[in-house]
């Protein structure tokens, strides 16, 4: 009966990971890693083009709640701090609004020189971010303390477990996922098998997170089987042992 129990839950499992992987392959056949869109969001073929799991060393984007500095070299008059609005816009003396949520420092100067320049002759303008969302990755799932971490550095995915305490005895190391947020329509997911880069002591498939990553480990089979089964030898329950 256990063996049955044990069977039916690993074609389960297996099955519903063949599910996720053959739909993301599907809706992005271009791209080499899973990729799977936001919730009720759609994306068109420009769009998934785009998406780079293992892109390096990203520049920060402006997000909702950020505040920066605005310099003028030659004009100082139009110098001001600037906070983004909810809806991703801030408001520019003599220029009004402008929308500015996801864009890089180099590109945001880019906006305002050409916002400006239209009452100003090429001015010269730096950013300076003040306040903004420090990096930060999320573990979740199971491992022993899941919670949102600091991202400082270079950090692998098989080092974030570790910050977050390792993985607990439910975990299926084999099959833990990588989730990103590869921009405002689009989610990307890849399936990491841990256990057997830890077991081949070869970590050179061990990606680096980016800021908003979320790695969850998943349960193995066997702690979704009931804790206590029948033992008829007893005639009474026993615990169930966990390898």
């Amino acid at each position: 009966m256990v063996k049955r129990l044990f069977l039916q839950f690993r074609i389960l499992l297996m099955l519903s990971v063949a599910v996720i992987a053959c739909r993301a392959q599907d809706s992005l056949p271009s791209v080499a890693n899973n990729a799977l869109p936001a919730t009720g969001t759609t994306a068109g073929p420009d769009t998934r083009t785009e998406l780079q799991f293992q892109q390096r060393n990203p520049r920060y984007t402006i997000r909702t709640g950020d505040s920066f500095d605005v310099n003028f070299e030659l004009s100082p008059e139009f110098n001001q701090n600037v906070t983004v609005q909810p809806d991703g816009y801030i408001t520019l003396k003599s220029v009004g609004d402008l929308y500015v949520a996801g864009q890089s420092v180099p590109q945001l100067t880019e906006t305002l020189r050409q916002s400006y320049g239209k009452i100003l002759n090429d001015p010269p303008i730096s950013v300076i971010l003040k306040d903004f969302e420090k990096p930060y990755f999320v573990a979740d799932g199971q491992v022993t303390h899941p919670g949102k971490y600091d991202l400082r550095g270079d950090v692998t995915l098989t080092e974030a477990v570790a910050m977050a305490g390792g993985f607990n005895e439910n975990a299926k190391h084999s099959q833990v996922l990588l989730f990103r947020r590869v921009n405002n329509d689009w989610l990307e997911a890849k399936l990491i098998n841990v256990k057997k880069m830890q077991k081949e002591g070869n970590l050179h498939e061990d990606p680096l997170l980016r800021p908003g990553d979320m790695v969850f480990v998943p349960k193995n089979t066997l702690s979704k089987i009931q804790r206590f089964l029948p033992n008829s030898s007893f005639g009474a329950f026993v615990p169930l042992t966990k390898p």
